[in-house]
This record gives structure tokens, sequence and C-alpha cells, in this order.
């Protein structure tokens, strides 16, 4: 009987802690999607095309989100020190981003990284960020057709794309990687046909 109340218990505890950390992740997705949705109504009031979500972007978003998670909550990347391609001053590893989330880094070169602080995470403050300040101007461009949302801690990240080849965040190190395999395939059957 001591067994079975200990055996309940642990799957209890196991459940508990599953539970606990799925919903952490449903709401940290939550307010991504808020806020992706927030900025879209406002390109909407503006007459501007909405957002669309660009997985790699939401990855690189995601990424830089969990490298800043540490850093003080002080905005000190202001929207005149944001230009297309540029990086976070307290970005060091950039690279590394864009190989774990497989973007070409030639085809992020005209997006943009949008990183904002906010003090206890409020929703609206989120949005506010965003849309009452120098980054309301490439919110407005219409150049930017689409966005990846990141989130961790105190931390929002939008990274905005295009729709041209430098700035599309496309797939980057896997495509080569099929590319050369097809070109081995292309060369060892040429090499076979050569030989016959």
């Amino acid at each position: 009987m001591v067994f079975i109340i200990k055996m309940s218990l642990f799957v209890y505890l196991i459940h508990f802690l599953i539970f606990s950390l799925i919903s952490t992740c449903v709401i940290c997705n939550q307010a991504e999607d808020n806020l992706l949705q927030g900025l879209n109504s406002y390109r909407n009031t503006q007459r501007v095309p909405p957002f669309a979500k660009n997985d790699k972007a939401n990855c690189v978003a995601d990424e830089i989100a969990n490298k800043l998670e540490d850093q003080p909550c002080t905005n000190q990347t202001a929207a005149s020190t944001v230009t297309p391609g540029s990086v976070p001053p307290r970005l060091s590893n950039y690279q590394e981003i864009l190989s774990e989330c497989k973007v070409d880094p030639n085809t992020t070169r005209d997006g943009l990284i949008l990183p904002v602080c906010i003090p206890n995470r409020i929703p609206t403050l989120a949005l506010t960020n965003y849309t009452q300040t120098g980054y309301a101007r490439y919110l407005n461009d219409s150049r930017y057709v689409g966005a990846g949302v990141g989130s961790e801690k105190e931390w929002m990240v939008v990274v905005l794309t295009t729709s041209t080849p430098g700035g599309n965040f496309a797939a980057g190190e896997a495509t080569s990687v099929r590319v050369m395999a097809g070109l081995g395939l292309i060369g060892l059957l040429f090499s076979t046909l050569v030989f016959l």
C-alpha cells in the first residue's frame, strides 16, 4: 500500500513538472503571438499589409532573446542606432545564432533586429515600445513583409524580414549541403558515363 502511494505521488510530481514547463512555454509563446498580432493591427491602421510570420526570423529572434536574457534591463539600443543588417551591440555571437537557425548570413543584411527590454514584461508596454518609439518608422515601412518574435524574461526581440534575397532570412547551411551533395552526385554520374 505504501508503495502504491509513493508511486502515485511520483507520477503526480512528474505530471506537475511537465505541466509547469509546458504552461511556461505556452505563456511565452502567447506573449509573442500577442505582440505580432498587435504589430499587425498597428500596421493595419497605418494602411500597411500585415507581417507574415517568418519561421527563420522567429528562430533568430528566440535565440537573440535567449542571449539577452541575463543582460540588465536597459534599452541602450535606440531606434536611431538600428540600421538594416546591424546587430545589437551586446550580441557578439550573431554568426552562431544564424548557424543554429540555419540562416544564410547573406540573406539577413536587409533585415532588422529590434530588441526592447520591458520591466515586468507588461504586454501593453511591449507594443508601445515598438509603436510609440523610433521603431515605428520600420513598422510603417512596407518593405518589411515578415516578422519573427522572441522573448525571454524581460526581453522582447522582433526581427523584420523583406521579400528580397538580402533580407528574407532564407535557409543557409542545410541548403548548401544539399547543393554540394547534388553536385557530387552529378559529378559521379558524369564520371561513370565517361568510363563506359
